[in-house]
């Protein structure tokens, strides 16, 4: 049995298919059945509530040997690593009592990165939590995902796109389809044990000029890229809600970002998407809607 939480997120979705499709017996943990795509729900075992409650993760890991974890995001919390390591508690303590073999966990590159990391240091910190249960533990350590652009996609196809990195500076970059199917290999292998991390990056490193450049060929229409200082950024998330807390953490992580805290060494395995394809397949549609 495996347990994936946030299942009607965007990596979720993804990875519940994939699993359904092999045959597994999968349990989602979700807080509005309802939500879950229609042609599944007759396909799954459901547990409602909050995968931060202890009670909840109890039950929904009962028999279960392998769990998908991810903590979502929430702009309102006032401290991040708090948050996730509060989320996460009550999953170490059920992964233990229930002896859940294996677990894979959303997280990202750049353990140990110098320096503040926001968000980043929150999910290396929940790596270390998990590890400390003994069960089989992988960590997927991404990038920036592709998927962070469509919140753009209005400004997309009026022409611009905005990020806080300089425009000559290349990113790393990751596609969610490629964090779902890396999530369900390890899922679905019964081989491995220990604790490692997991790299998911896209075959070519862009910068900012370089993206812009790549979504006017397939939009068929200009994209200029504009910087956005941290200042502004930071103004701009408070505007829209969120927590002072979160609001730095998020400033702490795109500043790392700059800072190189993605960088990799050319011998890294890379995943299939290229950023040309993601735009083709994802952002295109998603534009034109």
């Amino acid at each position: 049995m495996i347990v994936v939480t946030a299942p009607t997120g965007r990596i979720g979705r993804l990875l519940l298919d994939l699993l359904l499709d092999a045959g597994e017996d999968v349990r989602v943990i979700v807080r509005d059945p309802a939500r879950l795509p229609e042609a599944v729900r007759g396909r799954v075992e459901t547990v409602r509530g909050s995968h931060a409650d202890a009670e909840v993760v109890s039950r929904a890991f009962a028999g279960a040997d392998r769990v998908f974890w991810l903590v979502p995001p929430d702009f309102s919390v006032a401290d991040v690593r708090r948050y996730y390591a509060d989320f996460t508690a009550a999953a170490c303590d059920a992964i233990e009592r229930r002896g859940v073999e294996r677990v894979v966990a959303v997280s990202s590159l750049g353990r140990g990165f110098p320096g503040p990391t926001g968000h980043l240091a929150a999910a290396h910190a929940m790596e270390g939590m998990l590890e400390s249960t003994g069960a089989g533990f992988r960590a997927l350590r991404m990038p920036f995902f592709m998927e962070n652009l469509l919140g753009q996609t209005a400004s997309i196809g009026a022409g611009e796109f905005r990020l806080t990195s300089g425009a000559d500076r290349t990113l790393a970059l990751c596609a969610v389809r490629d964090i779902a199917a890396a999530a369900a290999e390890l899922l679905l292998d019964g081989t491995w044990d220990g604790r490692d991390g997991v790299p998911v990056l896209a075959p070519g490193d862009l910068s900012p000029v370089d993206m812009a450049r790549t979504m006017a060929e397939v939009l068929g229409r200009p994209v200029r890229y504009v910087e956005t200082g941290l200042a502004e950024y930071r103004a701009a998330l408070l505007r829209n809600g969120a927590a002072e807390g979160t609001a730095q953490a998020v400033i702490d992580m795109a500043d790392a970002q700059n800072r190189g805290i993605y960088d990799v060494g050319p011998d890294v395995k890379r995943s299939p998407t290229g950023f040309r394809e993601w735009c083709e397949d994802v952002l295109r549609p998603a534009v034109a809607a």
